[in-house]
């Protein structure tokens, strides 16, 4: 990847990371803001329905303790009571529940038995539990009605007192849509009513769900389905809950519905309350935040494609232009420059850059000259140190034949017998010496062929594996798929050779010689290992210099040629060795195209 895509790349993430950040932050915020606003406005209805239904129980009281109060039922309850015949008065709640303004009443005996309902007169006669078991207040209650249907209403008991043993009156008013039409709501608010069909203990609250029983003002509650959950586990748990409702699948039509369980006055829930606030001014904030989010991370984008392109034509380009220029320098044309332009700090790299070159070009001429001295002075010394060694046995014999020229011819003859061994046996040294000095001078160049390099781990396998000898094994790893070799095969079998052949010198008392070859992507390995002592780090970093050697005897020339052969074959050789643990040369040549 480029410095130019690098520069838009980072410019187009720190953009939309900036962005995404803002809108997630300011969403968060909205989501706060909304679910505040909706909290705040469902408890200001609880404590407007909590005074309405106050206001409520109030009135229901006052119009029951106006009929408890009433001649009419004092009359009743005194003829009651001499008599004891309430067949006169079957009818008599329903004039009374007019007179109040009230759905439900009915005329409770002293024993707890109806006298008159009005809404059911065919239940005189029948118990009222609530006669007996509620106090003088106001409560919730379940109404049974003749159509088989229970309906939830507010009521109030009083008693009336003209004799002994009180008459009561039980008075209510329902809680269905008129009820609710009547509370106060909020725009994008809306407000049900549950009434718990089966209505226990909270232990015991039933799990089956009657959405006839859900009601609004305006009629029964659409999608009553979807409060089913919250509206259970609020009968189950007893307190009030919240929770977010999807009517579909838009999150524009999703409400945050409060659920509120009303109970009566021992804390069994009858009823649920719940308040609905719709979330659509929310979705519709956020996705018109997110919408203008995405305006903005796309011109930011764009902005930074053109801020990336001037960047690039002030920064990239030069900084371009220089990597190449290092490119060809590191390739060997240290004659490249740059272009200089302006006074800023690229322009000071830029100069910087030309300046290095040139003083590279310098110091190259000087180093090839100083390594050429160098070389010569080595190849003196080396040549030097190699022609000293026959030239003193030259040199004694013949001052030897010098001296013996004085002796018998008998004695001379044996003399010069042994001097001409001697001098031809020197001879040939000297000319083995200068025959290596001439075969390193003139290294031919390879003659490249096609050839696999299983192949050529083969022949040098079954050249040296009869002379390795007893105490020597040679062994061979060489992979199974075709591994092909633009090569030189002489140049070649002629490098493993002498690694075989120094891998050997180096095991004086027997070992094991490895030799492997493995594809390795575009390349192919080669490698030849021993069990000898190894060498230290030093003798690594020498081993490759021409005329250095670890031997008692030899030019130092063998690994300086294999090195040569390799770096011909556009290929490298190293080593791996640690004093103690053997060592082992690894040849990677190119891997010729298919």
């Amino acid at each position: 990847m480029s410095l130019r895509q690098k520069l838009l790349l980072l410019f187009s993430l720190t953009i939309a990371a900036t962005v995404a950040a803002v809108t997630w932050t300011v969403l968060l915020r909205i989501r706060h803001v909304f679910e505040q606003r909706d909290q705040e406005e469902t408890a200001l209805f609880v404590s407007q329905f909590q005074r309405e239904f106050q206001s409520s129980s109030a009135e229901v009281a006052a119009s029951v303790q106006r009929l408890a109060e009433s001649e009419r039922a004092r009359a009743i309850a005194v003829e009651l009571a001499q008599t004891g015949d309430p067949a006169p008065y079957v009818n008599e709640a329903q004039t009374m529940a007019q007179e109040g303004h009230l759905n439900y009443l009915e005329i409770v005996a002293p024993g707890g038995e109806i006298v008159s309902s009005a809404q059911w007169p065919a239940r005189f006669g029948y118990p009222e539990p609530a006669a007996t078991s509620q106090t003088e207040g106001s409560f919730l209650k379940r109404e049974d009605l003749p159509d088989g249907t229970q309906a939830l209403g507010l009521f109030a008991i009083r008693a009336v007192r003209a004799s002994e043993r009180p008459l009561r009156i039980l008075g209510g008013e329902k809680l269905d849509q008129a009820f609710l039409a009547g509370l106060p709501v909020a725009p994008g608010m809306s407000v049900g009513l549950y009434a718990d069909p089966q209505p226990g203990p909270a232990s015991e609250s039933s799990a089956e769900f009657d959405s006839r029983q859900f009601i609004a003002a305006d009629g029964p509650v659409a999608n009553a389905e979807a409060y089913k959950p919250l509206i259970l586990s609020t009968l189950a748990a007893g307190r009030q809950s919240t929770s977010i409702l999807y009517l579909t699948k838009k999150r524009e039509e999703s409400l945050n519905v409060t659920a509120i369980p009303l109970k009566n006055e021992s804390g069994q829930p009858l009823a649920v309350l719940t308040v609905a606030i719709s979330r659509g001014g929310m979705v519709a904030a956020q996705q018109q935040i997110r919408a203008t989010a995405y305006g903005v991370a796309s011109g930011g984008m764009l902005l930074a494609i053109v801020f990336s392109l001037w960047i690039a034509a002030r920064v990239s380009r030069p900084i371009e232009e220089m990597a190449r220029a290092s490119e060809a320098v590191a390739a060997g044309n240290w004659d490249v420059t740059v272009e200089e332009r302006g006074r800023d700090e690229l322009s000071v790299l830029a100069r910087s850059f030309n300046h290095m070159t040139a003083e590279l070009a310098a110091q190259r001429e000087r180093l090839v000259q100083t390594e050429r001295v160098a070389a010569w002075r080595e190849l003196a010394r080396r040549l030097a140190h190699e022609l000293k060694n026959p030239l003193f046995p030259l040199q004694l014999t013949v001052e030897n034949l010098a001296r013996a020229r004085q002796l018998p011819e008998p004695e001379f003859d044996e003399v010069f017998e042994e001097s001409t061994r001697t001098l031809g046996m020197e001879i040939a040294n000297l000319k083995k010496i200068i025959g290596r000095f001439s075969d390193f001078s003139k290294m031919p160049r390879p003659q490249l062929e096609r050839i696999d390099a299983a192949g050529l781990v083969e022949r040098v396998r079954a050249l040296y594996a009869n002379a390795c000898g007893d105490n020597v094994n040679l062994q061979t790893h060489v992979a199974t798929e075709r591994m092909p070799l633009d090569a030189d095969p002489e140049l070649l079998h002629r490098a493993l050779s002498n690694l075989v052949l120094n891998a050997m010198d180096a095991m004086p008392d027997g070992g094991t010689v490895t030799i492997s070859a493995r594809p390795d992507g575009n390349t192919i390995e080669l490698k030849v290992g021993d069990t000898g002592q190894g060498m230290t780090p030093e003798e690594c970093e020498r081993l490759f210099t021409p005329y250095y050697t670890t031997k008692q005897h030899g030019t130092g020339l063998g690994l300086a040629i294999v090195q040569s052969i390799v770096a011909d074959h556009a290929g490298t050789i190293a080593v791996e060795s640690h004093a103690g643990s053997g060592a082992t040369f690894i040849l990677v040549l190119p891997r010729a195209g298919e």
